[in-house]
């Protein structure tokens, strides 16, 4: 039963540093592959580079909840969100696009 997961590629779970600009600040996040590869593909899918869909993700998080206590961990639930079928509405993405 386990072996689709314990016999998965270790590049995916590979430690990745990238360095963004989040709200005017430069930053390292450190997620696994598996997460930036996600992550690359909910940015495309909204018209936009990776750094500008976390910025634009943070700035709404921001917000909306008034802090973010854990950032990278807000992205890999974003990521799960999106796994399970969470997308934004075609509205919001035509906005992004243009504001990109």
């Amino acid at each position: 039963m386990c072996r689709v997961f314990a016999g998965q590629d270790p590049a995916g779970y590979k430690q990745i540093n990238r360095s963004v600009r989040i709200a005017g600040h430069s930053t390292s996040i450190q997620l696994e592959a598996t997460f930036w590869a996600l992550l690359d593909e909910i940015a495309a899918g909204q018209g936009l580079t990776t750094p500008k869909f976390l910025s634009q993700l943070y700035d709404e998080a921001l917000e909306i909840n008034g802090t973010i206590p854990n950032f990278a961990s807000m992205l890999r639930t974003t990521c799960a969100l999106y796994l399970k079928g969470h997308r934004p509405e075609p509205e919001e993405v035509a906005v992004l696009k243009k504001i990109a």
